[in-house]
């Protein structure tokens, strides 16, 4: 059996460690939240992490620390400490030092809201759009020392109207992601993968 226990590192509202915590509860996943990491003191994950009884729920001050490496480093042992083996990141807006990254090889899952390679950054959504394509979405994918480039673990398109705005556009790439993000994890923690070059397969 896979250990199953999870970390989830979040920034903001914390949608996408509800709906993990929602699948975890349907029994459609079969994870345990064992903790949870907020770089931001008024992160709504917190409250949500609290509220469904997640053991380890941390709030960790960036400005507490020297450098970003410091801050990682502080950030690993808390999970080491949880006995996670897998570090999920839902709306975490730091950018991993190579350190980190070093720590959980090929066991660090984000998910970005475009179609990668496509539109990588803080602004996924707005480049989207600028650039008008007619068709969009979002990427779970393992994390490593590249910005948005680690290999890809499961897309879903999302079809841009002609009257979408940031806030229309972001809102139906998010069901999509909310979907995507419990399922890939199911999968991950279920089904064995191997990685050739850029590829994954399962």
């Amino acid at each position: 059996m896979k250990n199953n226990r999870i970390a989830v590192m979040a920034s903001g509202k914390g949608t996408n460690l509800r709906v993990i915590l929602q699948a975890i509860e349907q029994g459609t996943c079969p994870a345990t939240v064992a903790c949870v990491i907020c770089n931001k003191e008024d992160a709504a994950a917190l409250s949500i992490a609290r509220q469904a009884g997640v053991p380890h729920v941390f709030f960790l001050n960036p400005k507490d620390y020297d450098n970003r490496k410091d801050f990682d480093e502080a950030c690993a042992k808390v999970i080491q400490e949880a006995g996670c083996h897998w570090v999920v990141l839902a709306g975490y807006m730091r950018i991993l030092s190579a350190e980190f990254i070093q720590n959980f090889p090929n066991r660090i899952v984000n998910i970005h809201p475009s179609l990668l390679p496509a539109f990588i950054g803080a602004d996924a959504v707005g480049a989207a759009l600028e650039h008008g394509v007619k068709v969009t979405g979002c990427t779970v994918h393992l994390v490593n020392e590249d910005l948005d480039g680690g290999p890809i673990l499961a897309q879903t398109s999302v079809e841009v109207f002609d009257d979408d705005n940031w806030h229309t556009l972001h809102q139906r790439i998010q069901v999509e992601e909310h979907r995507l993000f419990p399922e890939t994890i199911a999968r991950l923690l279920t089904t064995d993968f191997t990685i050739d070059g850029r590829c994954i397969i399962w």
